[in-house]
C-alpha cells in the first residue's frame, strides 16, 4: 500500500506545471458551471413565501403590495402567502386562451349581454358550448379574471383563500345560513358537511359554496336523485359532467356516479369531497383561483387540471364564501390567502 501511494505521488509530481494549472482552471470552471446550473434550476422552481410586509419586489410585481397591505390593515388576523409561479404572464394567457389546435375552450362565459362583445373569443365568435348557453372567452376576458390585482379587494379576495379547515372559523350555523331554503337545508346535512370537511382538512364553507355553485339553490336531477341503469344515483359536485348538450352532460355525470356506487346524497357528498381533495387540493390547487386556472406544476403539468370551464366561477364562489364567513361572524379568523405572482406583469391592471 505504501508503495502504491508513493507511486501516485511521484506520478503527480511528474506532471508538468502548466498542465497542473490548466487542470485546476478546468476544475474550477466545472464547479462554477455546476453551481450556476443549480442556481438556475432553483430559481425556476415555483415557491411559496409568507408575506411580511417587506419581501415583495414592487418593481417586478407592480401594484400588488399596496392592495395586500390594505387588506392586512383591515383584517390583522389574515396572512398572505406569495406564490412565485415562475410563469410569464403573456405565456399564461396564451395557454389559457382558445386556439385552433384545441377542441374545447378552457374558459367559457355565459351568452349574455351583461358582458362586452370583446369578451367573446374571435376564433369561435357566437359558437355555443356545453349546454348551448356558453361562449368561448377571449384573452381580454381571461386577463381580467386572472389578474391578481383585480382580486385583491374585499369583494373578491376569497378566490385566494387557502381551502383548509380552520377550527372555529367554519361552523354548522354558518353552513345553515347559506343552505337555508336550498336542497341542502337541514341540521343533519350541515353537520355532515362540516364533519366531512374537517376529516379531509377542507374549508367547509368552500365545500358548501361549491355545491350551491354546481347545483343552484333548488338542486338539479343530479342532486335530487337520477335513475341510471335502474339505480337512483347522486352527483352533487357534477363530477365528469361534460358534453355538448344537457342530456349528454347529465348522462356522463350519472354514469360516473353509478360506477362509483353513489346511491345516496350523503355518500355522494362524502365521496365528492374526497375526489376534490385527491384531484385538486393534494396537487397544490388549494384555492378557488388555482382550481380554475391550473398554474401549479406540482404534478409536472400546467393548464390541464381545471375543475370547471366557467371563467366566472371563482368570483361567484368567492362571493358565496364571503357571505358565509360574514353571516357566522368568522370573517376575521386566522385565514390565509395564496397570492400568485407572474413574471413580466404589465404596470397597468388588466381591464
Amino acid at each position: 500500500m505504501n508503495n502504491l501511494i508513493k507511486n501516485v505521488v511521484n506520478a503527480i509530481k511528474s506532471i508538468p506545471f502548466g498542465i497542473k494549472i490548466l487542470s485546476i482552471v478546468i476544475l474550477i470552471i466545472m464547479i462554477v458551471l455546476i453551481i450556476i446550473s443549480i442556481i438556475i434550476v432553483e430559481e425556476s422552481k415555483q415557491k411559496y413565501e409568507l408575506y411580511d410586509g417587506t419581501n415583495l419586489n414592487e418593481a417586478k410585481y407592480p401594484g400588488y403590495k399596496e392592495l395586500i397591505d390594505d387588506l392586512q390593515t383591515s383584517h390583522p388576523n389574515w396572512t398572505f402567502t406569495l406564490f412565485y409561479t415562475r410563469l410569464d404572464w403573456e405565456e399564461v394567457i396564451s395557454n389559457e386562451g382558445h386556439s385552433d389546435s384545441r377542441t374545447n375552450p378552457l374558459n367559457l362565459i355565459p351568452d349574455s349581454s351583461d358582458y362586452p362583445e370583446d369578451w367573446r373569443c374571435e376564433i369561435d365568435g357566437d359558437k355555443r358550448f356545453d349546454n348551448g348557453t356558453w361562449l368561448c372567452a377571449s384573452d381580454k376576458a381571461i386577463k381580467h379574471q386572472m389578474d391578481p390585482r383585480n382580486i385583491l379587494n374585499e369583494d373578491n379576495i376569497f378566490q385566494f383563500s387557502e381551502l383548509k379547515y380552520t377550527e372555529g372559523a367554519q361552523t354548522v350555523d354558518g353552513i345553515k345560513s347559506l343552505t337555508e331554503g336550498s336542497f341542502l337545508e337541514g341540521d343533519s346535512i350541515a353537520e355532515a358537511l362540516l364533519q366531512a370537511s374537517k376529516n379531509e382538512n377542507l374549508d367547509a364553507y368552500f365545500v358548501t359554496s361549491r355545491l350551491i355553485q354546481e347545483q343552484g339553490r333548488d338542486g338539479t336531477r343530479l342532486s335530487r336523485g337520477y335513475e341510471y341503469n335502474g339505480v337512483i344515483v347522486y352527483n352533487p359536485f357534477n363530477i365528469r359532467a361534460t358534453g355538448n348538450s344537457s342530456e349528454e352532460i347529465i348522462q356522463n355525470a350519472a354514469q360516473y356516479a353509478y360506477e362509483q356506487g353513489w346511491d345516496s346524497l350523503e355518500e355522494a357528498l362524502i365521496r365528492g369531497i374526497d375526489f376534490m381533495k385527491n384531484g385538486y387540493i393534494d396537487v397544490g390547487q388549494n384555492t378557488l383561483y388555482l382550481q380554475k386556472f391550473d398554474i401549479v406544476n406540482q404534478d409536472e403539468e400546467l393548464y390541464t387540471n381545471q375543475y370547471m370551464q366557467n371563467l366566472l366561477a371563482p368570483e361567484s364562489e368567492a362571493s358565496n364564501m364571503k357571505k358565509i364567513y360574514e353571516a357566522s361572524n368568522t370573517v376575521d379568523s386566522s385565514l390565509n390567502f395564496i397570492i400568485p405572482l407572474y413574471e413580466n406583469m404589465p404596470e397597468e391592471v388588466s381591464k
